[in-house]
């Protein structure tokens, strides 16, 4: 009997994407989400008196958001395993989307609250998926371009939205704050649709995975210790210093909550074969080092970011645009020079970990240029410093990416992203916890201080006065209302001087801490750029 042999089939392959097509693709979510996040934040006041609540009853908006995105955060990697990158990525953007409208009509703080975690379960997967996406879509050796892109959208995102939401909040309504993200979002979901795709590896480790478990299992435990953990640590950061820290029964439970589930979930998830957060990637030297920076980068751009702000605003009597504009040198700095600090480690011209060294020494020094401004400081030596800043900042992402990454498996990547996006965002979270906790406190210490060596018999402060008096005499005060006033403005300049150096204490810390963590870059392991470590062969 003879063998009928049928031709093969030909087999479909798909169409050859351009790399930084899918790169723009997905970068354009993650910035709108990022951006989205400081717009909100100007607007609160205005949220509050559209809703008819205190402002501290509307802060519960970004306590809410920043809870929801510390819980889905570090579940990121392993939801996009059980539903597919491309698949969990257009959720994500279609949640954030759906419920950026729903915030925008929010006819009271509830349903804005409802929505906003809605809003923030959706945003809090973009980043890490994007950075994901990017690892896998470009070879080791064009990585450090694309890491630049990434780079550009984190930075400046959050230094865009406080000049764009006092425009928007300024000139029209604070609900069109949310309303900018639907085209955005609509554009997203249509590009990612149509260009962006899972993986070959991925798709094929997804398989694997689902033929050795019968199904990709769900760690019940694992997810609800990590949840809850996250919600508890975030609650505390944001609340504490309204609360009075330790000294509210509600703050102490948070913090013994968060403690106990987060132990809990690290003890738990090395003992998994198929964790939600695989903690034992920190066993890697460089991975586990590029953590530490990731979250000193978000302790130290958030930090500042919300510090010149509030500076600007209550001691200077800029507007919340002008404030914006004084970190619009930054990120234009970034935006120049993030490619040609990716170009620099691409062609192999400098060291990535050079490269790092030298970001860290410039950011930490631009960050201690602040602690030594006065009340007659100007705009541009804001302006200036911020870009010193911005100068360290773009050199800084692109080499940390890229050692990050660089003694990694290529099935690791996506759990990877996950938790560098994880420490990042806790970075940000103790930033913001303690600008607002050291800056009150050093002012109840400088204003002690100043009280205590400014007696109101002191020579020096009388002539303040006086020399106040006659100027509000001779705009038209009486005597008596003339040494009034006097005394009112003498004291809030007082107070001005001690709410500075409470600031300028804050800055000092943080370059401190940005210049201690710059010698661990001596600790990671020598690699060759665009070629994977040997633990990857």
């Amino acid at each position: 009997m003879s063998t009928v042999v049928l031709p093969s089939l030909p087999v479909q392959r798909r169409p050859t994407i351009n790399p930084w097509v899918i790169a723009l693709t997905v970068t354009l979510a993650t910035f709108m989400e990022l951006l989205d996040t400081s717009i909100a934040n100007v607007s609160l006041p205005y949220i509050a008196g559209g809703l008819g609540r205190s402002f501290d009853e509307v802060t519960w908006i970004l306590t809410s958001y920043l809870v929801a995105n510390a819980v889905v955060l570090p579940m990121s990697a392993w939801l996009s395993r059980v539903l597919g990158r491309k698949n969990y990525y257009l959720m994500c953007v279609a949640l954030f989307t759906i419920t950026s409208f729903f915030c925008g009509i929010a006819p009271n703080l509830g349903v804005m609250l409802c929505a906003r975690v809605l809003q923030r379960i959706g945003g809090g997967g973009l980043a890490p998926v994007e950075q994901a996406i990017l690892v896998d879509t470009f070879p080791p050796h064009k990585r450090a371009m694309a890491f630049a892109l990434y780079t550009v959208a984190i930075v400046t995102a959050p230094a865009i939205g406080p000049v764009l939401g006092g425009w928007i909040t300024d000139n029209y309504n604070w609900r069109w704050v949310f309303f900018i993200n639907i085209p955005i979002g609509i554009l997203s979901m249509f590009l990612t649709t149509r260009f962006v795709h899972d993986p070959i590896a991925f798709a094929a480790e997804r398989k694997t995975v689902r033929a050795e478990n019968g199904n990709l299992r769900v760690d019940g435990v694992g997810i609800a210790l990590i949840g809850l953990g996250s919600a508890a640590l975030e609650v505390l950061l944001d609340r504490g210093q309204i609360d009075d820290w330790f000294g509210s029964h509600f703050i102490t439970w948070m913090f013994i909550i968060a403690v106990a589930c987060l132990a809990g979930a690290v003890l738990w998830e090395l003992n998994q074969r198929d964790p939600v957060i695989q903690f034992r990637l920190l066993k890697t030297r460089n991975f586990a080092i590029a953590n530490i920076f990731y979250f000193v980068f978000g302790f130290g751009l958030f930090s500042s970011t919300t510090m010149i702000p509030q500076v600007l605003q209550s001691l200077y009597g800029y507007r919340a645009i002008d404030a914006g504009l004084v970190l619009g040198p930054g990120a234009f700095v970034i935006t120049l020079l993030a490619p040609v600090g990716a170009q620099l480690v691409q062609r192999r011209i400098v060291s990535p970990r050079w490269l790092l060294l030298a970001a860290m020494l410039i950011a930490g020094l631009a960050l201690l240029r602040y602690s030594r401004f006065t009340l007659d400081t100007d705009y541009s030596h804001y302006a200036w410093t911020r870009a010193l800043q911005g100068l360290g900042f773009a050199f800084f992402f692109v080499p940390l990416s890229v050692i990050a990454y660089s003694q990694l498996k290529p099935n690791e990547n996506n759990k990877a992203s996950s938790m560098t996006n994880f420490f990042r965002n806790w970075g940000g979270s103790f930033g913001i916890a303690f600008v607002n906790t050291v800056s009150e406190r050093r002012f109840n210490f400088h204003q002690s201080v100043v009280g205590s060596n400014l007696p109101a018999s002191s020579g020096a402060l009388q002539q303040r006065v006086n020399r106040a008096a006659e100027y509000f005499q001779a705009q038209g005060f009486s005597g008596a209302n003339a040494h009034q006033a006097a005394y009112a403005y003498v004291y809030s300049q007082l107070q001005a001087h001690a709410h500075l150096l409470a600031f300028m204490d804050c800055f000092r810390a943080v370059g401190i801490l940005w210049l201690i963590a710059t010698p661990l870059i001596l600790l990671t392991k020598p690699f060759a750029v665009g070629s994977r470590g040997s633990s990857a062969h």
